[in-house]
């Protein structure tokens, strides 16, 4: 079986990631921060790690600024639905995933925000912040933007666009579901107020798990409060981080498998995973651009506009018929929206979806060969 989908979820996970999560269920099977035990102080040691590996990766001020979620979806709710308020606008990208635009949907309907989607100029970073720019009005309180599509793969300027928040004094969410792992992030040097990953994509961590990363905790309000393990007398949900957004059991076997996974990519190098990924799809997108019934709905990825991962469709062919027929072949590949309509829509092809081809560090060009003779057959 080839696995060609690891911007949904990567797979295989390296060997020190399966490690980490059996070790975690024989060595750290206590509550972390909830008892006074050895067992209970190894389980918060091991979650402490993580963050630290965390704080390193992404230029985390202090470790205490990474909250664990249970996925980047969560992390984006938490922030969305904890910061904005009754007739606040937003400025968002055309590129969302939809666990951005139906926060953001719901909310419109519920309390009155609105917002204002930017169009995204594929290789022309001066259009795409001219166009979150014009956007902005007198009531907009927050920007959110993806740092890549999961989609199309387009790299927005996020440093830009951060810098351009601050200037009219907003604040930025940034989703790095796609990104993380593979572009370097430094959420204090590029001005990023929220972030909010995906622990079981380009980290390489069990799915389940997620953080949202932030030094601006002060300015949202909790929208799940429970137990943390601390000032458990008062009712009211601890104001400090990450306790404000940690209530209940945390998943340990998850957060110990991440923190293997971002150690594996710190080890591996981000450019390199990066650089490996991208040959692999430059190779994909050439032999792709030379079958005639064969639509590319982007140019040919770049190191510096794209994130790797290419969508296509096959003339004549829906995108899950194409899919299925793949399947079918031993190879598995995304086909349908990818639950981002708003990409689908920029990118036409809102009625068919597209076939989404996103490599690992573990695919080989053996493999994208495969791919290519197979799409051939059709």
């Amino acid at each position: 079986m080839i696995y060609f989908d690891n911007s949904a979820t990567t797979y295989p996970k390296p060997y020190m990631v399966n490690n980490a999560v059996a070790l975690s269920m024989k060595k750290f099977g206590a509550n972390p921060g909830r008892s006074g035990h050895k067992l209970s102080r190894n389980s918060s040691r091991e979650v402490q790690r993580c963050r630290e590996v965390a704080c390193e990766l992404f230029g985390v001020g202090s470790p205490e600024n990474v909250a664990f979620t249970l996925n980047c979806t969560q992390a984006l709710n938490m922030v969305i639905k904890g910061f904005l308020k009754p007739g606040d606008h937003v400025v968002t990208s055309c590129l969302e995933h939809n666990a951005v635009m139906r926060p953001l949907s719901k909310l419109e309907k519920t309390i009155g925000i609105n917002y204002t989607i930017a169009k995204i100029y594929p290789e022309d970073n001066n259009k795409t912040v001219d166009s979150f720019r014009n956007a902005i009005n007198s009531s907009t309180k927050l920007i959110i933007c993806t740092h890549a599509s999961n989609v199309l793969g387009v790299k927005l300027p996020v440093e830009r666009i951060a810098a351009l928040a601050h200037i009219y004094k907003l604040p930025i969410l940034v989703d790095g579901a796609q990104s993380a792992g593979l572009t370097t992030i430094d959420v204090q040097k590029m001005g990023i107020d929220f972030l909010c990953l995906a622990g079981h994509k380009g980290l390489y961590g069990p799915m389940g798990t997620g953080m949202l990363i932030t030094n601006k905790h002060e300015m949202l309000d909790t929208i799940i409060e429970g137990g943390t393990g601390t000032d458990s007398m008062k009712l009211c949900q601890p104001k400090i981080m990450p306790q404000k957004f940690e209530s209940g059991t945390p998943n340990i076997p998850g957060i110990c498998g991440l923190r293997a996974g971002m150690e594996f990519v710190k080890s591996k190098g981000i450019n390199n995973i990066f650089n490996h990924e991208l040959k692999l799809m430059q190779y994909l997108y050439d032999n792709l651009n030379q079958i005639s019934s064969v639509k590319l709905y982007m140019p040919r990825p770049s190191k510096d506009y794209f994130v790797p991962l290419i969508s296509f469709n096959v003339k004549d062919y829906i995108s899950d018929k194409v899919g299925k027929f793949l399947d079918k072949n031993e190879i598995e590949v995304r086909a349908g929206l990818h639950c981002a309509p708003s990409a689908h829509e920029f990118a036409g092809t809102l009625e068919t979806g597209t076939v989404r081809i996103s490599p690992s560090v573990f695919n080989t060009k053996q493999e994208v060969d495969r791919l290519i003779s197979t799409i051939k057959r059709i």
